[in-house]
């Protein structure tokens, strides 16, 4: 799926027919908005002094993600992941999900196209035991390399070039993988085709985002830490949604045009005075990785209920009680009418208020383990941090920040 068709199309043809009031993609702002602001009062004394002097910033920056999506082609997929892209299982670490589903193709010396490895466009079909199969073509037989060093290499010249336009490999960086001198070498180039964004990467995202956010609490930097704090809290709330885990995303596969808006946007804004959104304290996550995985698990598990339920309230109600027109800031949008969002509502049976308290104590939990594993560091009376202690605090060793991007 095209990411611009999947992420901003919708939006705009949105804008286009519903006018400036259309709902906003995802949890809607409101809905982001609300996430961040109530998880700054999960927070401990210690922490919660720094967030609720910050808590307007908090809160309206906590859709910028949503801001950037227009500006920047890398914004969008991490926002969502479709795990009907990973049947069989959904890598932990960035390095094997880049591995195994990139794409590399070599230009040879005539400007002849081939795949990189032998028989396979991709890593996994070219694994052979401890060793990997590239193609004959490169030096006119056979080439194993190591798993281990091929894997460095795939790290040093796809991985880290993630954020690059292009993916491109030069020649002498071919000669040092396979031992070869350039001139024996068919090459003139090995090209990466990325086969991952497309399907989002909102999983590997929360791992960098979680580390980057410690980073932040160990060298004191507020801006920094709040701004972090802000986008994290977005990404956080995301992947508390169920049609952010699947392709179905919009409902275009079931001819349901129009749900995702209709559960994250209407529903909330319906509905929201009713929640009980005082979820109690946040907690420290000793498995950040482990967590955001099993939250994303979760939110899928409840997207055939998401569908299903809708469609059913489709076939029940007439065509005209579902749709209605509302004046929004001087604009009439056709929107779902309030009975039948009320239907949907209930029959989802408290779905959407259980998946925003989650959300709630989620975005705190993480905001506190980045603190936590920064070492607790004590606001001054300056409005800085002091240095945390070199290696414990109050007695415990500190956990280490485990690198889930760049392994």
């Amino acid at each position: 799926m095209n990411i611009y068709a999947k992420f901003v199309l919708p939006v705009l043809l949105a804008a286009l027919f519903l006018g400036a009031a259309a709902p906003a993609p995802k949890w809607g702002f409101f809905a982001h908005r609300q996430i961040n602001k109530m998880a700054v009062f999960t927070l401990p004394p210690e922490l919660i002094v720094l967030y609720k002097k910050h808590l307007d910033y908090l809160t309206e920056h906590a859709i910028d993600p949503d801001k950037r999506r227009y500006a920047s082609p890398f914004e969008a997929p991490r926002h969502y992941i479709d795990l009907e892209a990973w049947p069989d299982q959904l890598p932990v670490a960035w390095t094997d999900a880049l591995l195994a589903k990139t794409r590399l193709r070599a230009i040879g010396t005539r400007l002849d196209t081939f795949d990189f490895f032998d028989g396979s466009p991709r890593f996994p079909d070219a694994l052979d035991g401890d060793s990997v199969r590239l193609a004959p073509q490169l030096a006119g037989r056979p080439v194993r390399i190591s798993v281990a060093r091929f894997r460095d290499f795939f790290v040093q010249n796809i991985v880290r070039a993630y954020y690059h336009e292009t993916w491109e490999i030069p020649a002498d960086s071919i000669a040092r993988l396979t031992g070869r001198p350039i001139e024996n070498l068919n090459c003139r180039l090995v090209f990466g085709e990325d086969g991952v964004s497309p399907h989002g990467i909102l999983p590997w995202h929360l791992a960098r985002m979680q580390n980057q956010l410690t980073r932040a609490f160990k060298q004191g930097d507020i801006a920094q830490i709040l701004r972090l704090s802000a986008d994290f809290g977005h990404y956080i709330a995301d992947a508390h949604v169920p049609l952010h885990t699947t392709e179905n995303y919009n409902g275009q596969l079931t001819g349901q045009i129009g749900i995702h808006a209709f559960w994250e946007t209407r529903l909330p804004q319906l509905f929201f005075d009713q929640y009980d959104l005082w979820v109690g304290k946040a907690q420290y996550l000793p498995d950040p990785v482990g967590f955001f995985r099993a939250t994303i698990f979760k939110s899928n598990a409840l997207k055939d209920s998401v569908l299903g339920i809708e469609k059913d309230l489709r076939h029940r109600f007439p065509e005209d009680r579902q749709q209605c027109f509302e004046e929004k800031n001087g604009q009439m949008v056709s929107i779902q009418c309030p009975e039948f969002a009320r239907a949907y509502h209930d029959r989802l049976n408290g779905m959407v208020e259980s998946r925003f308290r989650d959300a709630i104590r989620a975005v705190g939990s993480a905001w506190l383990t980045a603190w936590t594993d920064a070492g607790r560091p004590r606001l001054l009376d300056d409005g800085t941090f002091a240095p945390p202690p070199d290696s414990a605090v109050a007695g415990e060793k500190i956990r280490p920040i485990r690198e889930h991007w760049n392994e």
